[in-house]
């Protein structure tokens, strides 16, 4: 007999581990996406990153866009492999948290501007959820943190 959980058994709450490791690495793939290719952008493009963060109002742009770089490439290479990947999550949630406000701060924007700016700031928020997710509850059996857990 299979225990119970919240109303459903464990086979239908957890689903198959296969499933759900698919699912994780194909998450993580997902977020990490948008992190690295926008950390190589800002590499190859760093004058005028700083520039744009200066335009924000932002202090010392050069550092800033030197976080930005560690965060979205370091970080985000981190997660997509899976290595220590609640913490690069972590990391990067916090980092969209602090940076969404700044760069997309629609409230601030000319009316024609508030639909799309108010779209990119909550889609970002919700992209901090899923990095959430990743912190809590783990990048999975398949990437590199899954290898060293006991079976």
């Amino acid at each position: 007999m299979s225990t119970i959980i919240n109303g459903a058994s464990p086979a239908t709450t957890l689903g198959d581990s296969a499933t759900r490791n698919a699912a994780a690495l194909i998450g993580r793939v997902l977020l990490a996406w948008l992190f690295i290719p926008a950390g190589w952008g800002k590499i190859a493009g760093f004058a005028g990153v700083t520039g744009y963060i200066a335009s924000k109002g932002v202090p010392l742009p050069e550092l800033a866009a030197a976080i930005a770089i560690a965060a979205e490439l370091g970080l985000g290479l981190l997660l997509l492999v899976g290595w220590q990947a609640r913490w690069a999550a972590l990391g990067l949630a916090i980092f969209v948290a602090v940076i969404t406000p700044i760069f997309h701060g629609w409230w601030a924007y000319p009316e024609a501007q508030q639909m799309m700016q108010k779209q990119a700031f909550w889609k970002n928020y919700a992209v901090v959820g899923g990095l959430l997710v990743v912190h809590a509850f783990g990048p999975g059996a398949w990437s590199l943190d899954g290898r060293r857990l006991p079976r």
